[in-house]
């Protein structure tokens, strides 16, 4: 068995793999990287009641790896680049080739992955990190469970400017209830849920028209969407809207938060 441990900035995530096959799959949270790998291995074999002999190596990616330098529990450690793991862990889930990521983190990484090759296409800092810092601000909460709740009760015509409010006509293939400018409106009468549902609209929405470039580049009609933000339900219908746009598909595969940890698991280490 094999473990791949992703060390991210504000989550770690563990996958088990043996013979090719995913499982158990873990989530812990910790201030820093020795305690967030340690904790995240302990919980895997806690829960699932594996025998710490059986784990024949792990393997760890993402920002906090580069802080450990020493095996685990005594067990081989590998590391393996953070933007390969995602590629790995993208074809995985997606069970093809060629394939184009959107991994939505803190920040949004794009890529491109086959098995010739795995190529950074480029990225964004907005991504969940910019959700969380604008919230903390602007509604008094980074409790990303909060905020959407209140993005769920939120109004967009609130905060936005949409194409309706500068034209009675369509805007080439862009209708009247498409974004012209985010919180380009803002009401005073703007509410905490509306500035919500204003400020994931706006992520979700960079993160999906340069998803739809890069996947436009690369001669593809379809992103899939890893990392913690393709399970943002709010996020999912915002990428869905922006698909029937531009024509371009977004997948959200089973397991695809733990994308680059699954990567890590299957790489050679």
């Amino acid at each position: 068995m094999i473990i791949g441990i992703d060390i991210g900035s504000t989550t770690t995530k563990a996958v088990a793999v043996e013979g090719g096959e995913i499982i158990k799959t873990i989530k812990t949270r910790a201030f820093d990287a020795v305690t967030s790998a340690t904790g995240a291995l302990g919980k895997m074999i806690l829960e699932s009641n594996f025998d710490i002999s059986s784990v024949e190596k792990i393997i760890i990616t993402g920002a906090g790896s580069v802080n450990i330098n020493k095996e685990i529990f005594g067990i081989t450690t590998h590391k393996i680049d953070e933007i390969h793991a995602i590629g790995l862990g993208g074809m995985f889930l997606a069970k093809r080739d060629p394939v184009v990521i959107a991994n939505i983190g803190t920040g949004t990484s794009i890529i491109e992955a086959s098995k010739d090759r795995i190529l950074h296409l480029g990225g964004t800092g907005v991504g969940g990190g910019t959700i969380t810092g604008l919230s903390k601000e602007l509604i008094k909460t980074s409790v990303f469970e909060n905020i959407l709740k209140l993005a769920e009760r939120g109004d967009l015509d609130q905060v936005d400017l949409l194409i309706g409010d500068i034209s009675e006509k369509e805007i080439s293939f862009l209708d009247k209830t498409a974004t012209a400018a985010n919180f380009g409106k803002m009401l005073d009468t703007a509410q905490k849920e509306d500035i919500a549902i204003g400020i994931i609209n706006m992520v979700f929405q960079v993160i999906g028209v340069i998803s739809v470039f890069a996947a436009r580049s690369r001669h593809t009609n379809c992103v899939l969407v890893t990392g913690n933000g393709s399970r943002n339900q709010i996020g999912q219908k915002i990428l869905e809207n922006i698909s029937n746009m531009y024509k371009i598909k977004f997948e959200f595969p089973q397991d695809g938060e733990f994308a680059t940890a699954i990567g890590a698991a299957l790489s050679e280490g």
